[in-house]
């Protein structure tokens, strides 16, 4: 199976997010591909195909890495581009560096895969369908040229738009370890599933 490590925001800090893309998306939901807000998460590491029977290696690892790392609080904050085309808001939070690290070495040190590094702990929201391209305008007299309409289409408005965006602080105190199912989600998405949940070990006092 298809596995990777992953903190899922509650569901109050994912509301919030909800409603200030609303707030900037307007007509252009139709050009991009809106990730799920169910299925929203931040991705500490990514270790592809798992066999079953390593399973419970990576379970148990990913419980050593948890209970070494505290919980720490995060809040949403901020937003860009991959590639000029995928939509992403950012994660404010002391823990992710060391957390992220820890997650994806599982990978190394179990799997022999070569180390997931994350640049920067982040939530993906959308994704361009394709790009559109300019050509003329419309003719005088005509109706919306739907072209002109693609081409009008620019995550990195909306990128721009969320540039100071600041969810609500929440306690980051568990990892979970998901499996990802492509196309198995409504509409041909992922499908991700819980395969285990890692608690962070409490703050002293």
């Amino acid at each position: 199976m298809r596995l990777f490590a992953a903190v899922s925001p509650p569901d109050n800090v994912l509301e919030h997010l909800e409603t200030a893309l609303a707030s900037v998306r307007g007509g252009q939901a139709s050009e991009l591909r809106w990730t799920l807000p169910e299925a929203r998460h931040i991705t500490l590491a990514f270790y592809g195909e798992v066999p079953e029977g390593y399973l419970d290696d990576v379970v148990g690892a990913l419980d050593d890495v948890a209970t070494a790392h505290t919980s720490f609080e995060a809040a949403l904050r901020g937003a860009g581009l991959f590639d000029g085309r995928t939509l992403w808001v950012g994660c404010s939070g002391d823990g992710w560096g060391q957390l992220m690290s820890a997650a994806g070495r599982i990978g190394t040190d179990l799997l022999g895969r070569a180390e997931d590094r994350r640049s920067r702990p982040h939530l993906t929201v959308a994704r361009a369908a394709g790009r559109g391209r300019r050509t003329r305008g419309p003719t005088r007299g005509a109706g919306p040229d739907p072209v002109a309409a693609v081409a009008a289409v620019d995550p990195a408005a909306l990128a721009h738009a969320l540039a100071l965006y600041t969810g609500p602080t929440w306690t980051v105190d568990e990892v979970a370890l998901m499996s990802s199912r492509l196309g198995a989600g409504p509409g041909g998405s992922p499908r991700y599933d819980v395969v285990h949940r890692s608690a962070l070990a409490a703050v002293a006092g």
